[in-house]
C-alpha cells in the first residue's frame, strides 16, 4: 500500500531555493492546489499575492498561511476571471501598486460546470480557464518584463488530450453543450497559449511553462456528480485513496516556479516534476497562433506581445 501511495503522490519538488525579495501572483489561491502552492512559496520567503474571487475565504486562507509559514507578506486581492472588467481593474491596480512580478501562476479554474455564460457572453469554462488568464497575463507583461528573469506558470490538465478548439463555435452556441468537451477545449487552450506565449517572448527574459498537476482531491470536481453520476461515484470515498492531496498536487507548480535553469525549457509541458510531451494537438503552432488572435479579439486586447 505504501508503494501505491507513493506512486499516486507522484513527483516531489526537492529544490530548496529561497524566494526572498521575489513577488509571486497566484490566481485561485484560496483553496486546493492554489492554496498549497501559496503556502510553499510563502515558506520560501516570497511576497505572495493571492488573487481570488471570494475575499472572505481568501482572507481565511491567507491568515492560515501567514500563521503556518511565519511570513506576514501574504496579501489578497479581488479578481473575477469571469469578468473582463475585473481582470482589467485588477491588472491596473497591480501595476500601479506592486514593484515587481517574478512569477505569475495561472492556477484558477472551473471544471465541467453546467452551461453558464460570463458577463461578457463567454462560455464559462473557456472564459475563466483560458480567456481570463490570457488577458491577465498580457496586461501584466510589462511588470514581468521589468522583473526578468521571470516566469509564467500555466496549470492545465491531462484532459487537454483529445481536446479540440472549435473556432466556429467556441462557446457551444450551435452544438449541444458537453461539459467534458468544453473542459478539454479550455485545457487545450492553456497548453496552446503557453507555447505561443513562449514563442512570442523569446529573448525577453520571461519564460512560460505549462503543467498537469495530477488528479487532485479538490473542490474543482464538484460539478462532476451531477453530469456524470458514474464518474461521480468513482470519485467517492474509495477512489479518494487514488487521488493526490492538494499538497501533492501543487508540487509541479512549485517545481516550475523555483527550479533553476528551466529558462531554456520555456514553452514545455511538465507533469510530476518532470518535462514530458503534451498531446500532439497541443503542439499545433498554426492553431496556437489562431487561438491567440481570436482570444485577443474576444477580450478586446489591441496590443499583445
Amino acid at each position: 500500500m505504501g508503494v501505491l501511495r507513493r506512486w499516486i503522490a507522484g513527483g516531489v519538488c526537492r529544490c530548496s531555493v529561497r524566494l526572498d525579495g521575489k513577488t509571486v501572483l497566484i490566481t485561485g489561491a484560496n483553496t486546493g492546489i492554489g492554496k498549497e502552492t501559496s503556502r510553499d512559496l510563502a515558506a520560501r520567503g516570497a511576497r505572495v499575492v493571492m488573487a481570488c474571487r471570494d475575499l472572505t475565504r481568501a482572507e481565511r486562507a491567507a491568515d492560515e498561511i501567514r500563521r503556518t509559514t511565519g511570513n506576514g507578506n501574504v496579501v489578497i486581492r479581488h479578481l473575477d476571471l469571469a469578468s473582463v472588467y475585473s481582470v482589467r481593474q485588477f491588472a491596473k491596480d497591480f501595476l500601479d501598486s506592486e514593484e515587481r512580478l517574478d512569477v505569475l501562476i495561472n492556477n484558477a479554474g472551473v471544471m465541467m460546470c453546467p452551461k453558464w455564460l460570463t458577463e461578457d457572453g463567454f462560455e464559462t469554462q473557456l472564459g475563466v480557464n483560458h480567456l481570463g488568464h490570457f488577458l491577465l497575463t498580457n496586461l501584466l507583461l510589462p511588470k514581468l518584463k521589468s522583473s526578468a528573469p521571470s516566469r509564467v506558470v500555466n496549470v492545465s490538465s491531462i484532459a487537454h488530450r483529445g481536446g479540440r478548439i472549435d473556432f466556429d463555435d467556441l462557446f457551444f452556441s450551435r452544438r449541444p453543450y458537453s461539459s467534458l468537451e468544453s473542459y478539454r477545449q479550455s485545457k487545450l487552450a492553456n497548453v496552446l497559449f503557453s507555447t505561443e506565449l513562449a514563442r512570442r517572448l523569446l529573448g525577453s527574459g520571461v519564460s512560460s511553462f505549462c503543467l498537469h498537476p495530477g488528479v487532485i482531491r479538490t473542490e474543482l470536481g464538484r460539478h462532476v456528480q451531477g453530469w456524470f453520476p458514474l464518474l461521480g461515484a468513482l470519485l467517492s470515498l474509495p477512489s479518494l485513496l487514488l487521488m493526490k492531496t492538494p499538497r501533492q498536487g501543487c508540487q509541479t507548480s512549485v517545481y516550475c516556479t523555483v527550479t533553476p535553469g528551466l529558462e531554456d525549457r520555456s514553452g514545455r509541458y511538465f507533469s510530476d516534476c518532470l518535462e514530458t510531451d503534451e498531446a500532439p494537438e497541443g503542439r499545433n503552432q498554426a492553431v496556437a497562433r489562431k487561438l491567440w488572435e481570436e482570444s485577443a479579439r474576444l477580450v478586446g486586447l489591441q496590443d499583445t506581445c
